[in-house]
């Protein structure tokens, strides 16, 4: 596939620097070709501008006399983003429902929808149009899902989830599994039934091998616009706003909430029953064991405020040598009060 730089100036709303070309793909600035388009966010890479063969460069207008070509953008990596939109090619080619597929006859799929061989629709099901759903993917009794969903292998939504339209959930994710609800009792550990169910906003992007668990009672929800990564738990009853990010290896405990525009960097772990505010962000490995505010930036074991945080992770590797410094000043300090008791 080939585009004009000017159509695709126009389409991303740039200015075109330089001479008109055809342009094949996207690459990095190190490895692109002569044919392909480039983009420079980061002050870091900016000695690459005067080796790169790229035909073309998203940049700031700044940098775009550095380069034969520019696309000149105020946000390149945005820019560049929705460039590589347009060179994209979606997973996987058919069209249709396969003779394969299993839909259940009161369930509802429908048109333009697109059913891999074996994959599961079952009763009282309902899928929107252009939805396209995988092989090996399982929709449980009662579930609902929106118009111009990708559902790719091995996604398994159990009985009554819903999901929102223009959602994309990735390989082997799981929702609306038994949520981790058990009793110590004296005759053993009781099993307390799930009985709620998980409820997906629309414009939601859940990574592969993602958990989230249906609720008690009630509903397990992910908001509008949320991004989820790979390897993610998301407890029982766990409620999650709009637009947030959350990266890999995280996992909520049940009965949190969490606000809109949340971020939570990797291998964060979050108490139950926990309130978290709107636009908190929290640094990666933080254990967060009580509520944090609105607006906050947090880290660490268990989480302070940035401030404490980074004056933290600068003292850290001056410790050993503190730790020697202060058993010498103990040793010092004992001499002088054997002298003294003399």
């Amino acid at each position: 596939m080939t585009r004009r730089l000017s159509d695709i100036a126009s389409e991303l709303g740039l200015e075109l620097r330089g001479e008109d070309m055809d342009v094949s793909s996207v690459n990095t600035l190190e490895n692109a070709g002569p044919d392909e388009v480039s983009f420079l966010a980061n002050p870091k890479y900016v000695p690459q501008l005067a080796t790169t063969a790229a035909g073309a460069v998203i940049c700031s207008a700044e940098f775009a006399g550095e380069v034969k070509r520019a696309l000149v953008s105020e946000n390149p990596y945005l820019d560049f983003g929705r460039c590589v939109s347009l060179f994209a090619k979606p997973q996987g080619g058919m069209k249709g429902i396969h003779a394969m597929a299993f839909i259940d006859p009161d369930a509802k799929v429908a048109e333009g929808c697109t059913v891999y061989p074996f994959a599961f629709v079952g009763p009282r099901a309902e899928v929107g149009a252009d939805t396209v759903i995988f092989p090996g993917c399982y929709i449980g009794e009662d579930c609902r899902v929106g118009s111009g969903c990708i559902l790719y292998p091995n996604a398994v939504l159990m009985a009554g989830t819903v999901m929102g339209d223009d959602c994309i959930v990735h390989a082997g994710v799981v929702l609306g599994a038994d949520g981790f609800g058990f009793a110590p009792t004296p005759y053993g550990i009781q099993k307390i039934p799930q009985i709620g169910t998980v409820t997906i906003g629309s414009d939601v992007e859940i990574g592969a091998n993602t958990a989230i668990d249906r609720a008690v009672l009630g509903t397990t929800s992910v908001g509008d616009s949320t991004k989820i990564d790979n390897l993610v738990q998301i407890g029982h009853n766990v409620q999650i706003g709009d637009q947030c990010l959350i990266v890999s290896q995280v996992g909520i405990s049940g009965s949190t909430k969490v606000g809109n525009n949340v971020t939570m960097a990797g291998q964060v772990g979050v108490a139950g029953h926990l309130t978290i505010g709107d636009g908190v962000t929290i640094g990666p490995k933080s254990g967060v064991a009580k509520d944090i505010a609105p607006g906050l930036t947090v880290g660490g074991q268990p989480v302070v405020d940035k401030g404490t945080y980074i004056r933290t992770l600068t003292i850290m590797p001056k410790l050993p040598d503190m730790y020697k410094r202060l058993m010498r000043l103990e040793k010092e300090l004992a001499e002088l009060k054997n002298e003294a008791e003399k």
